[in-house]
């Protein structure tokens, strides 16, 4: 009886794949902890925009640049920083323009913070499915060495066993290559709705801003 027969069909398709299979398997775990890491840190970096805008917006109609500005500061997120990058402008009585400026200067700053390492999901998994292609092709090749030598009557098991083999490469690249593009698609999505919230919310508080600078005070 062939040994592997009696393996755990995990570990048998890694001892069937060869090599290869555990450069997939380091990439499928570099994969997870970029995965876990974004999750974590987008997390961090989010707030609920209309409870931010709406208490921000509240202490400006009340005149008070410097408690909104404080507000800002107790949490570090992109749009704290954002908007306390207008503020400051508008507390320093700098013209709308100067404000403006500053949330966009602001805005570019902080979006390689919600971008960090996203853009690696998508190069993980296309290297997944390259290094699939390759264990493949190796597995290929020493299947079709063994049956070249082998006896007439055994070759075609040979032959389907070393390519059922072969493909096990292809089949854990493919899948860790489908769920790390997934996860890019999410947190590309992620990141651009928070790239629209910051920009929504930056021109909401220029409006509110022009409309209001004479309720304002130092």
């Amino acid at each position: 009886m062939n040994p592997m027969e009696n393996m755990n069909p995990v570990v048998r398709a890694f001892a069937e794949g060869g090599f290869v299979m555990y450069v997939i398997l380091v990439i499928a775990i570099l994969a997870l902890i970029l995965v876990i890491e974004r999750f974590t840190a987008l997390r961090k970096l989010r707030v609920d925009k209309k409870d931010f805008s709406d208490q921000v917006f509240n202490m400006l109609l009340n005149g008070d640049i410097r408690q909104a500005i404080s507000f800002c500061d107790s949490k570090s997120t992109p749009m704290t920083n954002t908007v306390k990058s207008g503020l400051v402008q508008v507390m320093n009585k700098r013209p709308d323009e100067e404000v403006q400026v500053a949330m966009d200067a602001a805005v570019l700053r902080e979006m390689p913070k919600l971008e960090g390492f996203t853009s690696f999901l998508a190069v993980l998994g296309n290297i997944a499915v390259l290094a699939g292609l390759l264990g493949t092709i190796i597995g290929m090749i020493g299947s079709f060495r063994a049956v070249s030598s082998a006896d007439p009557a055994t070759k075609a098991q040979l032959l389907s066993e070393g390519i059922s083999h072969a493909l096990n490469c292809t089949g854990f690249g493919l899948t860790v290559a489908i769920v790390s593009i997934l996860f890019y698609g999410l947190f590309q999505h992620m990141i651009q709705k928070s790239e629209n919230e910051l920009l929504e919310t930056s021109m909401s508080l220029m409006n509110l801003v022009a409309a209001n600078r004479d309720k304002l005070k130092d």
